[in-house]
């Protein structure tokens, strides 16, 4: 989650887009491998076939939109979100259909445009109350679907360069080791606590944008 706002620093926007969907495909593939028994079905499909629509048309209007404004607001999103979240421990979403599609359209579309949804998606399943293993399995899947359609709409808007293609490899290793030493965390926590820690990294994460933004 803390990709691009850290990448965004080094790179222009645009290149951060491209390398950051590449190298989420590869960062996926990997949690899908070590968590793949965890996965919901329904969430999938509910959630994941509206984002993978929507990830594809905020790809595209990043060419004409003002992504400054954009990151603006979801940081102040994040941040609010999450603390709600934080503050009311019992507050949660049903797992409808409703909330699962307008959670996909959203994240879809948010992730298309500035190259970070996975924040909102999280806030989407940490909502519905899965176990870890599903919510980790869940995400990782839609989120490949996701980055795997946007990396060719971004390649076709030339976001996608040459000359930062020799980071693959490098992030693919931080990738796997990553998810290894995650998985091995995850063991010592409960689940109350996990999901309070992905509240945090999202509220981290808003925050960061806010300042980068301000900066």
């Amino acid at each position: 989650m803390f990709f691009v706002p850290i990448a965004s620093y080094f790179l222009d926007f645009h290149s951060v887009l491209g390398i950051t969907a590449l190298f989420h495909v590869s960062s996926n593939i990997t949690k899908i491998l070590f968590f793949r028994k965890g996965f919901d079905k329904k969430i999938i499909l509910t959630l994941g076939i509206p984002a993978v629509v929507f990830v594809m048309v905020g790809a595209f209007l990043t060419r004409i939109l003002d992504n400054k404004i954009l990151e603006f607001l979801l940081a102040v999103f994040l941040i609010v979100a999450s603390s709600i979240f934080l503050v009311f421990k019992n507050l949660t979403l049903k797992p409808t259909l409703a909330h699962a599609i307008s959670g996909g359209i959203f994240s879809g579309l948010i992730a298309g445009l500035i190259g970070t949804g996975g924040a909102i998606r999280g806030l989407v399943l940490a909502a519905f109350g899965l176990r870890m293993e599903v919510f980790i399995a869940t995400s990782a899947i839609i989120d490949l679907a996701i980055d795997l359609s946007r990396s060719v709409v971004y390649s076709l808007n030339g976001y996608v360069h040459k000359d930062d293609l020799y980071l693959i490899p490098f992030l693919f290793l931080v990738s796997v080791s990553g998810t290894f030493f995650g998985k091995k965390i995850l063991s010592v926590f409960s689940q109350e606590r996990f999901r309070r820690i992905v509240l945090i990294l999202i509220l981290g994460m808003g925050i960061s944008i806010l300042i980068k933004n301000i900066m």
